[in-house]
């Protein structure tokens, strides 16, 4: 008789392929817990690391309002204790012209507005022989802001408010691409500065800057945003923001 070969046996193919098929789905969910561990509970797709650069700015933006307005808080119930703590009458006023000095209190008073604006979209050459205007000729830059404060200060300014925040002698304007950024908020253009203080003097300040004489000249040849408005009764609020000196650095 033909030696007939017996089949070979499937139940340990059968065997392995649930075995494998088991571990795929437990190393699958050990990946998810993993991720899900890594991640805190947050969505991933909404990482910071995974956000544009203005989309962070603007989260900090936001979160520094909310801090900014909780320290508010704090301060006006600090100021009351300072008040009560007082010994003389002399305490308190001499307490009340640091504060004032200081730009922690609102003013209100004669002053000045200053408005500057980019150019509008697709701006062109309004001089004749004056070349084609690139990006950077149509923007508002640090420059252009700091130039008008610091003019407003030499015109003897006694309180000065850039957009909804009051400056302080540590205040510093500085600029991310075509956007201000002011002490931890940042704001979009039109930029508005108002400066409590003698018109006239102001005015003049303004008028006779250099660096403004060169602002003017782009306003003229490219249409970029500028106004000037005298006011009767101008209010600028008390600064709100820390008073804490980060960094200091001897001079000779």
């Amino acid at each position: 008789m033909p030696h007939v070969q017996a089949p070979t046996p499937r139940r340990p193919v059968r065997f392995v392929g649930r075995a494998l098929t088991c571990g795929v789905f437990a190393l699958a969910g050990v990946l998810f817990y993993v991720s899900a561990h890594a991640a805190n509970g947050i969505d991933l797709r909404t990482d910071n690391s995974l956000l544009g650069l203005s989309d962070v700015i603007q989260q900090r933006s936001d979160q520094n309002q909310q801090a900014q307005s909780d320290l508010t808080a704090l301060q006006q119930r600090a100021d009351q204790l300072a008040g009560q703590q007082a010994q003389s009458p002399a305490d308190a006023g001499r307490l009340a012209t640091l504060q004032q000095e200081s730009g922690l209190t609102p003013l209100q008073g004669p002053g000045l507005t200053v408005t500057l604006n980019d150019a509008p979209p697709n701006a062109t050459a309004r001089v004749p022989g004056v070349p084609e205007p690139g990006v950077n000729d149509l923007v508002i830059h640090q420059q252009d802001i700091q130039a008008v404060v610091n003019a407003l200060w030499r015109g003897g300014a006694a309180g000065i408010q850039v957009m909804d925040q009051r400056l302080i002698s540590t205040s510093a304007v500085r600029c991310v691409g075509n956007t201000l950024l002011l002490q931890g908020r940042v704001y979009s253009p039109p930029y508005v500065i108002r400066a409590v203080g003698r018109t006239a003097e102001l005015k003049a300040a303004v008028e006779g800057d250099p660096s403004i004489h060169n602002y003017l000249q782009y306003v003229n040849a490219y249409g970029l945003g500028w106004k000037v408005q005298e006011s009767t009764e101008l209010a600028v609020p008390g600064y709100t923001g820390t008073t804490d000196l980060q960094v200091a650095t001897a001079q000779p």
